[in-house]
C-alpha cells in the first residue's frame, strides 16, 4: 500500500477547516494547524516564519485556509493573517520545498467585474473590497513562489462557504449561485493537492449550482473533479 503524502492544513479551526478535516485526513496523513490549540489541532502563527518553516518541513503539500474571512473587514483586520501570514506560508512553503501550495483565494478577488458577467478562472484580479484585494495578493504571491521555485501552486477562488444547507426561499440568488458545498469543498481540495499541476493555476470552486457565477469548465478538467448538486437542489 503507498505511504500517504503528508499534507499540513493551516486554518483547520475555521468554518472551512472544520467541515473538511476529518474526510482530508482519510485521504492524506494531515497535520492540522491554526492559531489555537484545539483538540487534535496544533498551534501555528502563521505570520511567524521560522516556525511555518519547521511545521511544512518535510510535507508533501500545504493547504493554506487561516485567514480573516469577513468581505466587510478593516485593514488592520486583515494585515495580519491575510497580508502578513499569505507571505510567511508562502515564504516558508517555498523554502519547505514541499511539492504543492494550495492557496484558498476567492470569487471577492474578481467581485469587481460587471454584476451579471460569468467569472472565469483567467480573469484577472478586480476586488471590490479590501478582502477581495488581500486574496488578489495571496495569488500574486502563488505566481511568484510558481515562478521561482519548484513548489507549483494552485489558487482556488472558493465560493460562498456558509457550512450549511441554504433556505432557497430567502437566500439572496447571488449567494446561490456562488455556494459551495462541504462535499465539493473536499474534493476540490482533494485535486487541488493530488492532481498534475505544474506552474501556478487559478481556479474557480463552487458546487454545481443551476446558475453559476463562476464557469467551472477549467478548474475541472484540471483538477479531475465535478461537483455533485448544488444549492437549488441542497445536495
Amino acid at each position: 500500500m503507498p505511504q500517504q503524502r503528508g499534507v499540513v492544513l493551516t486554518g483547520a479551526a475555521g468554518l472551512i477547516g472544520r467541515s473538511v478535516s476529518q474526510e482530508l485526513a482519510d485521504a492524506w496523513r494531515l497535520r492540522l494547524t491554526d492559531k489555537v490549540l484545539e483538540g487534535p489541532i496544533e498551534t501555528l502563527d502563521v505570520t511567524d516564519l521560522d516556525a511555518c518553516r519547521k511545521a511544512f518541513a518535510g510535507a508533501d503539500a500545504v493547504v493554506h485556509l487561516a485567514a480573516v474571512p469577513d468581505p466587510e473587514a478593516t485593514w488592520e483586520q486583515l494585515l495580519p493573517a491575510n497580508v502578513v501570514g499569505a507571505y510567511t506560508v508562502a515564504r516558508a512553503a517555498m523554502d519547505a520545498g514541499v511539492r504543492r501550495l494550495v492557496l484558498a483565494s476567492s470569487l471577492q478577488a474578481v467581485a469587481g467585474l460587471p454584476e451579471h458577467a460569468q467569472r472565469r478562472a483567467t480573469d484577472q484580479a478586480r476586488p471590490a473590497n479590501l478582502y477581495g484585494a488581500t486574496k488578489a495578493w495571496a495569488e500574486a504571491l502563488g505566481s511568484w513562489v510558481a515562478a521561482t521555485s519548484r513548489t507549483s501552486v494552485v489558487a482556488l477562488r472558493l465560493g460562498y462557504f456558509p457550512g450549511r444547507r441554504l433556505d432557497v426561499a430567502t437566500t439572496p440568488v447571488s449567494e446561490l449561485s456562488a455556494w459551495l458545498s462541504a462535499r465539493d469543498a473536499v474534493g476540490f481540495l482533494r485535486g487541488a493537492v493530488e492532481a498534475e499541476v505544474e506552474g501556478f493555476l487559478v481556479a474557480n470552486v463552487t458546487s454545481a449550482n443551476r446558475h453559476r457565477v463562476a464557469d467551472l469548465h477549467g478548474t475541472e478538467e484540471a483538477l479531475g473533479y465535478q461537483p455533485v448538486g448544488g444549492a437549488w437542489t441542497l445536495d
